[in-house]
């Protein structure tokens, strides 16, 4: 398996597990309206994995092309993936079985989870941000 597979396969793994961990805190914590929280979760992390794959899918072929035709490429897809997004909290938004909250919440998960596999990964670069340098 290639670091480029066994860091995408890691990157979803931790997603589904802290998607699971928010379902399990709503489900004990929340009274009011939690089966519409659980579904934004569920839909905006789903959402936000197929982003990300699409993501590693534009990088790699991107890599191929030349400077401008790549620079062109990466543009169009990085507008898609946004507009996607965007849908995606229209219909949240519209639809009164899904909570807006909860799209937004899963949508922002695998940024979450990337952001913080890597900051615990280096323990250089975690106490460079807590002001502790050896």
């Amino acid at each position: 398996m290639s670091k480029l597979s066994e860091t995408r396969n890691n990157v979803i793994k931790w997603t589904f597990v802290a998607g699971f961990v928010i379902i399990v805190i709503i489900l004990i914590m929340i009274e009011n309206q939690k089966f519409q929280l659980i579904a934004g979760v569920i839909f905006g992390t789903l959402i936000g994995i197929l982003n990300f794959l699409e993501l590693e899918k534009t990088l790699i072929k991107s890599a191929k092309m030349t400077p401008n035709k790549a620079q062109s490429y990466a543009t169009k897809k990085y507008f898609l993936r946004y507009g996607i997004a965007g849908v995606v909290l229209l219909i949240s938004i519209k639809a009164s079985y899904i909570n807006i909250a909860g799209t937004v919440i899963g949508l922002l998960l695998l940024k979450f989870v990337i952001m913080f596999t890597n900051l615990f990964n280096d323990k250089k670069y975690f106490k460079r941000i807590i002001g502790k340098e050896e």
